[in-house]
């Protein structure tokens, strides 16, 4: 049979490298062509990837949570078809020493990748196949434990009658006893037996649950699932963290000691005492930085000390706008999406750099130019478990206000699953930051790199207000309060320019009817 080599694609962007996030086949699959084989996340987004081949999963070559190089290899697909001759395909002397223990096993992926390399475009070579799962190969017995396969080496630790008993039953404490009298003489089973919660070796679950675990110092692999299809929850990381410290020992005779391996119980996660030993409670906890989280804080450094940064306030009464909201909720056009203040400022940003396009521009400093975009790719800032993501609207400025809101409602939806794509994130503009849905009236943003500004969006609250009447005399009313604050590239964008933009800005806001004139 051929085998297949997949390798890691090149997302674009620049991007050189991705993690592992999850598996969505095992060993033994059988896929089609575009199912979807892995869940990866880079340093922009979670992508999914998708088969290039039908046939048999025969290899997964990375672990979950690695972080792996553009071109390495991550999965070997069997498709079925007959082997390429020797002379074809040459043998790399590596792979002599990869070859399997059974005279039936297949070889190696390394074995038969020819010397071209293989299509990875999706769609690519398309064949028919079955979705269903093919049963699994006897693993065959070996000489020595040092040969024997890892998977069987985990199977043989799953012990059912182990499993079955509650923790509870007076038996239990016995077969414990015996299990660990086993390990002591056998370390592989020892290894085996300490990923007993996640038979693949592989914990599931999805990124906000990693996040948080990782944030609380938990390993996934010492919680106990309980989520459909074996998923680690939220609840189960909250179980773990909530498990008593210590818990009474065990009413049985010690056991005998047998050297030094004696002196370490093997850890159980389905053991409280053994598993609350494990449990952080260190005063510190350290998150690596990487993915979304690491590109972020190299792209805000970047622009913090490359951009002279100036920042802008303006209070505005936004009562009309206000009004304007209420009334288009009720529209038979807009029941479909979402009407919020946030669709009224896009629209207002809109026309504003319109009206002056010097904002809407970048700072070549290499070529010592300003380059103006007739354009606008408008960026509305997302936070995500995974970190901040500034996906864009691409041109709109051309579209209309229901399109608008349609738009916005997809990528902030699409942010917030953690699905959106790195061309998504490219591009952008100009940059919203909504800082108000978190109850803050406003700050200083940092500029988005490649960009020349950034308005932070405050929070819209009720306060007394000076209102001038149509008769000159002026009252104290309450009204819809909102600040706006501007960050602007001072090399190229002066103080007047700014101050112009974020005064049609927060004058459509004031008057909606005003775009009307402008736009």
């Amino acid at each position: 049979m051929a085998r297949k080599t997949f390798n890691l694609p090149d997302p674009g962007e620049g991007l050189v490298e991705a993690e592992i996030i999850e598996w969505k086949v095992a060993v033994g699959d059988t896929v089609t062509v575009n199912q979807i084989l892995v869940e990866i996340e880079t340093a922009k987004s979670l992508v999914e990837l998708p088969s290039p081949w039908a046939g048999t999963v025969a290899e997964l070559l990375v672990e979950v949570g690695q972080t792996i190089a553009v071109g390495t290899p991550i999965v070997v697909v069997d498709d079925g078809t007959a082997a390429q001759p020797a002379a074809d395909a040459p043998v790399p002397a590596s792979a002599e020493s990869a070859a399997s223990t059974s005279s039936t096993a297949p070889a190696p992926a390394s074995a038969q990748t020819a010397a071209k390399p293989e299509p990875t475009l999706v769609g690519y070579g398309a064949r028919e196949g079955a979705t269903t799962r093919r049963a699994r190969k006897a693993q065959p017995t070996s000489a020595s434990p040092a040969a024997k396969p890892v998977r069987s080496i985990v199977q043989e630790s799953f012990d059912p009658e182990l499993m079955a008993v509650e923790p509870e039953h007076p038996g239990r404490q016995a077969m414990w006893q015996r299990a660990e009298e086993a390990e002591r003489t056998d370390p592989m089973r020892t290894a085996a037996r300490a990923v007993v919660v996640h038979p693949g070796g592989r914990p599931k679950a999805k990124p906000p649950v990693r996040k948080y675990a990782r944030d609380h110092g938990v390993d996934l692999m010492k919680v106990t699932p309980t989520g459909d299809g074996g998923h680690v929850t939220l609840a189960d990381v909250d179980a773990f963290l909530s498990a008593p410290a210590t818990t009474p020992a065990p009413a049985t005779a010690p056991l005998p000691a047998a050297g030094p391996a004696a002196a370490t119980a093997p850890a159980y996660p389905a053991r409280p005492a053994q598993r609350s030993a494990q449990r952080p409670g260190e005063r510190e906890t350290r998150t690596p930085v990487k993915g979304v989280r690491k590109m972020m804080a190299q792209a805000m450094v970047g622009s913090a000390f490359t951009a002279p940064h100036v920042t802008e306030w303006v209070s505005v009464d936004v009562t009309a706008t206000m009004e304007l909201i209420e009334r288009l909720k009720n529209d038979r056009e807009f029941r479909t999406v979402r009407v919020t203040p946030l669709l009224i400022l896009a629209k207002a940003i809109c026309l504003a750099l319109r009206r002056h396009p010097e904002i809407n521009a970048t700072f070549d400093d290499v070529a010592g130019e300003v380059v103006v975009k007739h354009y606008v790719n408008l960026g509305i800032a997302a936070a995500t478990p995974r970190g901040l993501l500034v996906p864009n609207i691409k041109d709109a400025d051309a579209m209309s206000l229901l399109e608008l809101a349609e738009e916005i409602g997809r990528l902030v939806t699409t942010a917030r699953e953690g699905r959106t794509q790195p061309a998504d994130m490219a591009g952008g503009t100009f940059t919203i930051t909504n800082v108000g849905v978190f109850g803050i009236d406003g700050g200083t943003p940092i500029i988005n790199p490649g960009e020349s500004a950034i308005l932070a969006f405050g929070a819209i609250r009720r306060m007394p207000w000076v209102v001038t009447r149509a008769d000159g005399s002026e009252a104290i009313e309450p009204r819809s309060v909102t600040t706006l604050a501007l960050s602007f590239d001072h090399r190229h964008v002066d103080g007047e320019l700014g101050s112009r933009f974020l005064a049609d800005v927060a004058a459509v806001l004031h008057d909606p009817a005003r775009g009307l004139v402008w736009g």
